[in-house]
């Protein structure tokens, strides 16, 4: 179970439950909600709600054996983001917004527990609602913070 504080300050949370399937592969899912704005940014009448979901290839897995299956090491990922985005000033305004992006990063796993993963790509964002959000080709970043299970 992963949270991404990055994402969080940026006003989009995430929390991430991931599941290894063997030792190089891994899917995750969650909620993504889009709350706030970033502080000292302008704040925008709009909120979102919606699923995001990836896939990881590790490609340096790491090869210590431990009781945990969770992946740790090099990796390449592709995530998507599905969301509902709607206006807070305006009743019944809302349009299909979301993501895709491409990844690499690597994932430590500190005493078999503790998650820690950093990750640089692009994306294809469409956050939008009439005028207001987020929309472009802009980098893309992934942070992990969390526990493995």
């Amino acid at each position: 179970m992963t949270v991404d504080p990055l994402t969080t300050a940026l006003g989009f949370v995430h929390l991430q439950t991931e599941l290894a399937l063997g030792r190089r592969f891994s899917i995750y899912a969650g909620p993504s909600l889009k709350l706030f704005d970033f502080p000292g940014t302008e704040q925008q009448p709009y909120k979102g709600i919606g699923v995001e979901a990836g896939i990881r290839w590790f490609v340096t897995a790491g090869n210590k054996p431990t009781h945990k299956s969770a992946p740790r090491g090099a990796w390449v990922m592709v995530r998507g983001l599905a969301a509902n985005v709607r206006r807070t000033d305006r009743a019944n305004v809302s349009e299909f917004g979301g993501y895709i992006s491409a990844l690499g990063g690597y994932t430590w796993i500190f005493d078999d527990v503790f998650v820690v993963g950093l990750g640089l790509g692009i994306q294809r964002i469409d956050y939008t609602v009439d005028d207001l959000g987020i929309q472009g080709t802009l980098p893309a970043a992934h942070t992990t913070l969390g526990v493995a299970f």
